[in-house]
């Protein structure tokens, strides 16, 4: 299934790095700051992959709609930039596969809905990612996913058809937006949701359990 795949993307949060201890401590900061008790960190990590919507509906049970949630989402971000590699680490197993694409001669890259004011100095910060032949952010194209837009323009970069890019991802919305683009696309049970998602039901062409299984899966 994947003999003429050339490329690989992956999502960003939840599939090549663990960013929800440090997503977690800019929202709990929040309730600190204000007097509240701190949450546990146990309460955070299932949404991490929602970024500040997630982090605020835990932290405040605050939703987009109320009146005060674009000022905290605000203070969330200031919190987070000033701290965002504090605790986040890659996930075991993605420094080898990384190595074993570049081994393949198969260029890869990031596909993320992370603003570009946090993906870019967060994988400046990282070794693993100086090798990325493409990073494309939440707000690099008009459309984040899972609309396909910023999918096709991480192929652009890469100088690829679509068809011939696998995309890896922890959430629906990956799979949608690789699906939409012509992509194949690897549903990864390790990130955030695990378990409690019904992976099954995405329409995603294959699922790992480690990051280093897509390597077995490439051949």
């Amino acid at each position: 299934m994947l003999q003429h795949i050339r490329a690989v993307l992956f999502d960003l949060d939840g599939t090549l790095i663990d960013s929800a201890p440090d997503l977690g401590a800019a929202a709990d900061k929040m309730r600190i700051d204000r007097g509240l008790p701190s949450l546990p960190y146990e309460l955070y990590r299932p949404l991490a992959g929602a970024g500040a919507r997630g982090m605020l509906k835990i932290a405040f049970d605050i939703t987009p709609e109320h009146a005060d949630f674009m000022a905290m989402r605000e203070e969330f971000f200031a919190n987070y930039e000033a701290a965002m590699t504090v605790r986040t680490y890659a996930f075991d197993g993605v420094s080898d596969l990384i190595a074993g694409l570049q081994t393949r001669g198969l260029p890869w890259g990031v596909v993320t809905n992370k603003m570009a004011r946090f993906t870019d100095p967060l994988t400046q910060a990282m070794p693993l990612f100086a090798s990325a032949a493409a990073i494309v952010s939440g707000d690099t194209t008009p459309h984040p996913k899972p609309h396909p837009e910023p999918m096709f323009e991480a192929a652009r970069r890469l100088g690829l058809a679509p068809e011939v890019c696998l995309y890896v991802g922890d959430d629906e919305r990956d799979i949608v937006a690789g699906r939409a683009a012509g992509m194949r696309t690897v549903a990864a049970n390790y990130g955030y949701l695990g378990e409690k998602a019904d992976i099954s039901s995405w329409g995603a062409d294959l699922k790992i359990d480690s990051p280093i299984q897509l390597l077995q899966l490439l051949g």
